[in-house]
């Protein structure tokens, strides 16, 4: 009898830190979930204006050129917003910069909402891609600075699903609701990410770069869980922020050294051949390409960029 009662106490701790191990996993998956509401807003914001095309320019009597315009100033705010998005993270918090796109991006896609021209829709837009700018950045970055190293890589791929999904979802509702309907769509998001900021933690880097021992501490213990041992974990963050503050200031043309141009080259060609492959110009005018490649509706172009997304 004293052998089974023994073997039932040592097993305790063990259920215990398995319960501790669970439960600390769930804050960083609501973290997560959190954070990418803003790639979800990406994904619509991407998603949009295809949609939309039909009904702004027979609304609003805007030429081809004007939408256009509306079109494609998204990736106009999006690179001023992406060019400002490190200082901004890394000046007020990954989670303060959230805020901040998400008050960009409502605020875009009010002004769609209630546009009465075209200037109205270009401010619009501009904003939602200043926001998103903004928010591809911080929020690959938040992922990582949360999550275990052994699940690091998992959780930072749900950034690129939910912007696939948030894009799907705007291609599917934009062939049964208004485009004015489609931009309230698209604040839903962002809203909902204000209120779980107010409740995720901030990120424990950053907090350790700003000095914040304590609260560094704080947040890490509740990513990790009550009962877990923080210590390690928090040293190695604190003298990796160290040695990081330590080293000379980077400079833009450090790039162009010998140890890194070809790094450089590779990750800077793949990015701009993706851009030059046009694959902006399919997301934001597919409707309209579908139209002219003899389909008889539009509509038929968003489900199968719907399909294709999921797929």
């Amino acid at each position: 009898m004293s052998t089974e009662w023994e073997g039932v106490e040592a097993k305790k701790p063990l259920l215990a830190a398995g319960n501790n191990r669970a439960s600390s996993v769930w804050v960083v998956v609501a973290s997560t979930t959190v954070a990418v509401a803003g790639s979800f807003v990406f994904g619509i914001s991407v998603g949009y204006s295809s949609p939309s095309q039909e009904g702004i320019m027979r609304d609003l009597h805007l030429s081809l050129a004007e939408y256009s315009v509306f079109g494609s100033i998204l990736t106009i705010g999006a690179m001023l917003g992406a060019i400002v998005s490190g200082t901004i993270a890394d000046r007020v918090g990954r989670r303060c910069a959230m805020a901040i796109s998400d008050v960009f991006c409502i605020l875009g896609y009010l002004l769609i909402v209630f546009s009465k021209n075209s200037v109205w829709l270009d401010l619009g837009r501009l904003s939602i891609g200043c926001g998103i700018g903004l928010l591809s950045y911080v929020v690959p970055v938040y992922i990582s600075e949360i999550t275990p190293k052994n699940l690091r890589g998992r959780f930072a791929a749900v950034n690129q699903l939910m912007i696939c999904c948030g894009a799907s979802l705007a291609y599917a509702l934009g062939t049964c609701i208004t485009w004015r309907t489609l931009a309230i769509v698209g604040v839903t998001p962002c809203l909902l990410q204000l209120v779980g900021l107010l409740v995720i933690p901030e990120s424990p880097r950053w907090l350790a770069k700003i000095g914040h021992s304590g609260a560094l501490e704080e947040a890490l213990q509740k990513l990790r869980g009550k009962e877990t041992d923080i210590s390690e974990e928090a040293a190695d963050i604190k003298d990796f922020t160290e040695k990081l503050q330590h080293l000379p200031e980077s400079k833009m043309l450090d790039l162009f050294q010998k140890d890194y141009i070809h790094a450089v080259t590779v990750g800077v060609g793949l990015m701009v051949l993706q851009q030059f492959g046009g694959v902006n110009a399919i997301c934001f005018y597919a409707s309209e390409i579908f139209v002219s490649a003899g389909f008889s509706s539009g509509n038929t172009g968003m489900l199968a960029m719907v399909a294709v997304q999921v797929s």
